[in-house]
């Protein structure tokens, strides 16, 4: 094994035992720190989003490249979606945003109630109308709130060079929130990718230029779909990619 390689596993070793075993109480503590109000909760969620991004650039050697920009106001911003690593940082980023899960999460015992305290927005893949209705009374309720609201439009990871078509409830959210969308193009898997060992580099997050409210259906999600995939070129070799070592 390549010395380069070797060190590449050790780091790797190193920042799951620092990062999950740290989560341990933090997860644990979630559900106590929810009764103190949303505020202080969502604080406490900020907050292990930190201790992530130390430990992804002090153990692990990633960092951030951001081009662009998220808006002053509320806005609706949907991201590509290749790894774990953009679920912490875009709720770092953009403070506290409102996000939508799977229904499947809200269902956790005890972490589905503390999620919902954060103000989390439910989708049901099941598509049932009363669900999408009220997935789209949160999610405007938030924007209302002044929230960011970030949805993973793809609905589940990628590798580098797969773009799946999007899921149905982004136009829904969309035309429910009324708000500007931010399209958010990364490139996290050549990295951090779904299958395979992480490695060093850095993550370039993209903000592309805001979308105006108001869009037919078609337009919009022909322009998401092009825009969350402009870093998503194959790498040149076979697997996902990324700098090793």
């Amino acid at each position: 094994m390549a010395r380069g390689e070797l060190m590449g596993r050790l780091r790797e070793r190193v920042f799951k035992a620092v990062f999950y075993g740290g989560s341990v109480p933090i997860v644990l503590l979630a559900p106590v720190m929810a009764l103190f109000g949303q505020r202080i909760f969502r604080g406490w969620v900020v907050g292990w989003t930190r201790y992530h991004g130390w430990c992804a650039r002090n153990l692990m050697g990633i960092r951030n490249r951001i081009e662009g920009r998220q808006l002053d106001g509320p806005a609706l911003y949907a991201a590509k979606h290749q790894s774990f690593y953009e679920t912490f940082e875009l709720v770092r980023l953009l403070d506290a945003p409102a996000v939508v899960m799977r229904q499947e999460y809200a269902r956790i015992p005890v972490w589905g109630w503390a999620a919902r305290r954060y103000g989390v927005i439910v989708i049901d893949r099941s598509g049932s109308a009363s669900a999408l209705r009220q997935m789209m009374r949160e999610a405007k309720a938030a924007g209302a709130a002044g929230r960011p609201v970030v949805i993973f439009p793809e609905g589940t990871r990628g590798r580098i060079g797969e773009a799946p078509p999007l899921q149905a409830g982004l136009a829904g959210l969309y035309r429910a929130v009324g708000l500007p969308l931010v399209p958010i193009a990364l490139d996290s898997a050549r990295v951090w990718p779904k299958h395979g060992a992480m490695h060093s580099g850095i993550v370039t997050l993209r903000f592309g230029e805001p979308i105006p409210a108001g869009l037919p259906r078609a337009e919009i999600e022909a322009r998401v779909l092009r825009e969350i995939n402009v870093l998503n070129d194959p790498p040149l070799q076979g697997g996902d990619g990324g700098p090793q070592g």
